[in-house]
């Protein structure tokens, strides 16, 4: 018999369908980014097919901006300036403040019908959900900015101190606006339904808004008024931009350290609220969609 020789060589390995190579784990820093868009991109499609959704970032914003200049300006003296370059950085505040309601609003409305126990049967981050939420929603702020500020232009608001400075001054807005929409969130996944975040939330953001240096001076408060008003991370993103646009800033006079360092505090009370509501968020949600 005549042995055969056999000759082993070194497997070729086989490479993936072009499609795997795509496929990052779930886990992944590109899969997590990859469906953060997708859920940022569903939010927005919402927003086409149902516009009325924006009317608190497009139709409130220009109410506001006449509204309080020519009613509530009519009675408030503004040392050094007129009231509607006083009155535009407040109202950028409110706006994008009270805006975030929406957040609150949209994720309870996707756990209440169930949209979010689809979400969950799909290869996806559970905290992309929350993030592709505040990512539309901080488009939706920008708009709400954009608006407000060409109003103002209309009724004679100018800011004074250069380019940079007005996208500064912007900057710091929406950067606490981003952090109120990761509370707003918050709210939301302890909520009962749509309605009840609505209601829960206006009653803590208006306060938070009016109690404040956004449409009057704080100066004029009862004592014990102005020193929350002073002290309102409202009334320090408001008093920042005001010094970052230009415009009056009767606070600037004001014997409190966030009035006397208004972006620096600004910045600070922003930072704060990402780094409490963000892990918190993702707990509630991990929470509410726990099995």
């Amino acid at each position: 018999m005549t042995a055969t020789a056999v000759t082993t060589e070194p497997m070729t390995q086989v490479a993936p369908p072009e499609h795997e190579h795509d496929a990052a784990p779930v886990g992944s820093t590109r899969r997590w980014m990859r469906d953060v868009w997708v859920l940022t991109r569903r939010n927005l499609l919402h927003i086409r097919r149902e516009p009325m959704q924006l009317s608190d970032v497009t139709i409130q914003p220009v109410l506001f901006v006449f509204l309080f200049v020519y009613v509530f300006g009519a009675g408030v003296v503004i040392p050094n300036g007129s009231y509607a370059d006083f009155a535009i950085a407040g109202l950028l505040a409110l706006n994008l403040t009270t805006g975030t309601v929406g957040t609150a609003v949209g994720i309870s409305g996707d756990i209440r019908t169930g949209v979010v126990d689809r979400f969950r049967t799909l290869p996806m981050s559970r905290s992309s959900v929350l993030v592709g939420r505040s990512i539309s929603d901080l488009a939706a702020a920008v708009l709400a900015t954009t608006l407000v500020c060409l109003t103002g232009l209309v009724v004679g608001w100018r800011p004074d101190d250069g380019l940079l400075s007005f996208l500064g001054g912007v900057g710091v807005v929406l950067l606490f606006a981003y952090a109120m929409a990761w509370g707003s969130a918050c709210l939301g996944l302890v909520s009962q339904g749509p309605e009840a975040a609505q209601g829960i939330a206006f009653v803590l953001l208006f306060p938070l808004s009016f109690v404040s240096n956004a449409f009057v001076p704080t100066a004029g408060m009862p004592v014990v008024l102005e020193k929350i008003a002073d002290w309102n991370p409202v009334s320090a993103v408001t008093a920042s931009a005001r010094e970052l646009f230009g415009n009056p800033n009767p606070s600037a006079s004001v014997d409190a350290w966030p009035m006397q360092h208004p972006t620096l505090a600004a910045l600070g009370w922003s930072i704060v609220l990402l780094g409490i509501f963000v892990p918190l968020a993702v707990s509630l949600y991990r929470r509410a969609t726990a099995d």
